[in-house]
């Protein structure tokens, strides 16, 4: 059976943290810190959700002078359809049935 795009659990991570505050611009480190992700995994998920539609992304200039801009992202209306759709899914799935049909 093929897998379904954006349910891995890294994504489900991703865009649970990031409904959280659907409506703030986030970055990345704050969402690796709060995901556990690993910048290697978190940027190209990043990327491919922006890509698709499900993410806004910024340039943000920096508060102090001497630091680089930074890229932030939040959330679209169909980001946030989604997250609440793979809520839903968690929540009334069996336990362990997600991560096996994520696998």
């Amino acid at each position: 059976m093929p897998r379904l795009p954006n349910r891995s659990r890294q994504t489900r991570s991703l865009l649970e943290a990031m409904a959280e505050r659907p409506l703030a611009w986030q970055h990345g480190y704050g969402l690796s810190k709060r995901t556990g992700l690993k910048s290697g995994t978190l940027y190209p998920l990043l990327i491919r959700l922006c890509d698709q539609g499900l993410l806004d992304s910024q340039w943000e200039e920096p508060d102090r002078p001497g630091t680089p801009p930074r890229h932030a992202y939040r959330l679209t209306p169909p980001g946030l359809a989604l997250s609440a759709e793979l809520a839903a899914a968690i929540a009334r799935a069996p336990f362990g049935q997600i991560a096996e049909e994520t696998a």
